[in-house]
């Protein structure tokens, strides 16, 4: 499964013009790799106590199949925020599809450019009341003990399925390891119970007398492609990945090349595999209105896409590319065919003043207006930087997701279920049912159709299921 955090339809159509018109085209014609999936579906993202969606919510009921509350991870609804007694039962603890993967004898794997520990790839392992529980110091923070009830790296370390996951790729390295402690490239730890985890899985593995790596930079992880172990956890940064656009590109890895390390990893198991692959970064540029970012990383997961595609067989692997959420970015105006999509529109405001073709309801970029007027964007020193800040309406501090649909793109077997307008919910469903794991009927046991209690809801990415029958 492919996750696009934040890749509301308007940044799909904004980058497919940013493509086309970085090849010197028009760029409207132009085509993401994921656009030429032959399904396409549409999921609704909100959470049960909220109208739009946070990341862990929408997590929860695209790899749990269930809606829960906000801020919330791999927990039912009868989970408040915050509330650690309420989520320690195993009654509201749920099961992800990269669960009921390895239950059925198969690998799996997260990849990302967010921390690993973060909302999105931590839905597929982690059980919390609260998505900023990331390390022990801040359950403390919020006043419970936390040896109850356990962070998300400790989970991804020590707890099911999370320490099973036969790849981790992705950044954060400040979560896993001891206050005063420096990870390789400077980045203080956030522990306060002394514990480096990252040491801790590799002494597991060494325990379990399986081969394991654990690598920080590229040069690393090309000499991990090269005797590929049967563990590997990659933690390129201290926090997120750098943007693709700024970043060292001879010591960070692409996010293509992570998702190409993560398959041929991943490949080796002849039952099949379950990959969740985000591309994270995104939603990040969205909220700090920086919108040639947002659809840099857009068209980095593009790319990403475009080599799962070509690694894995139409025949026997399911690829799902879909977003958690929506943002409130406009593509507006009524500016001529071609015009730069990262440029200003044709047209001008009642006071003469131009506008951009792309620009945000809300958020960091507000500037105030003189005489009643809007402030000429055009004339600013940094305009059209890389880390330029496009116009808002309303001024806050962090730009603020949507509550529209999301798209949902498949390929491979039965890519057809995923047409019509439904839940996010019934996302993991369907793929548990078209790869045959999981509880319920599969395509593979003679079912024709969905049952319907495989896709009742029980209370915003890209993931691959490669299924061998």
């Amino acid at each position: 499964m492919f996750l696009g955090d934040g890749m509301s339809i308007p940044t799909v159509n904004a980058a497919r013009a940013l493509l086309g018109q970085r090849n010197n085209k028009t760029g409207e014609e132009a085509q993401l790799s994921f656009e030429a999936f032959p399904t396409v579906g549409m999921s609704k993202t909100y959470c049960v106590n909220a109208q739009v969606a946070d990341s862990a919510c929408s997590a929860t009921a695209y790899l749990c199949g269930v809606k829960a509350n906000s801020g919330t991870l791999g927990v039912t609804a009868a989970v408040p925020r915050r509330d650690c007694q309420a989520s320690l039962t195993s009654s509201v603890q749920l099961d992800s599809i990269a669960a009921w993967a390895l239950a059925d004898g198969r690998d799996a794997g997260i990849v990302t450019t967010t921390r690993v520990t973060h909302a999105s790839p931590a839905g597929s392992y982690a059980n919390t009341a609260n998505r900023n529980w990331e390390n022990n110091a801040q359950v403390i923070q919020d006043g419970h003990d936390s040896e109850l009830c356990r962070d998300i790296a400790y989970q991804l370390i020590h707890s099911e399925p999370g320490k099973n996951f036969k790849v981790i790729l992705g950044g954060g390295r400040r979560e896993f390891l001891p206050l005063g402690i420096l990870d390789e490239e400077g980045t203080a730890g956030r522990r306060s119970d002394n514990r480096n985890l990252i040491q801790e899985w590799q002494t597991d593995k060494a325990n379990r007398n399986v081969s394991f790596k654990y690598i920080w930079n590229k040069e690393q992880l090309n000499s991990a492609n090269s005797d590929l172990p049967e563990y590997l956890l990659g933690l390129f940064e201290g926090s997120h990945l750098q943007y693709n656009l700024e970043a060292n590109k001879t010591t960070e890895p692409t996010l293509t090349e992570l998702t190409e390390t993560a398959i041929k990893m991943l490949s080796r198991n002849e039952k099949g595999f379950f990959l969740f692959v985000e591309g994270g970064r995104i939603d990040h540029a969205h909220h700090d209105n920086m919108v040639e970012l947002a659809l840099d990383e857009t068209l980095e997961f593009h790319s990403a896409v475009a080599k799962a595609t070509e690694m894995l067989s139409e025949e026997d692997s399911l690829i799902v590319v879909t977003a958690d959420h929506a943002h409130v970015m406009a593509y507006n105006g009524y500016s001529t065919r071609g015009r730069d999509i990262l440029g200003p529109s044709n047209n001008v405001d009642k006071d003469g003043r131009p506008f951009m073709t792309l620009s945000y309801i809300n958020g960091p970029g507000f500037r105030s207006h003189e005489n009643g007027a809007r402030a000429d964007v055009t004339e600013e020193p940094t305009f059209r930087s890389v880390r330029w800040q496009s116009h808002v309406d309303v001024p806050l501090d962090s730009e603020t997701h949507g509550g529209d649909d999301v798209a949902v793109y498949a390929r491979g077997p039965n890519h057809q279920l995923f047409s019509g307008v439904y839940e996010q919910s019934h996302l993991p469903h369907r793929m548990a049912y078209i790869s045959c794991i999981g509880r319920g009927q599969h395509a593979c046991n003679g079912a024709t159709v969905l049952a319907p209690y495989v896709i009742t809801v029980i209370v915003s990415l890209v993931t691959i299921i490669r299924s061998v029958y």
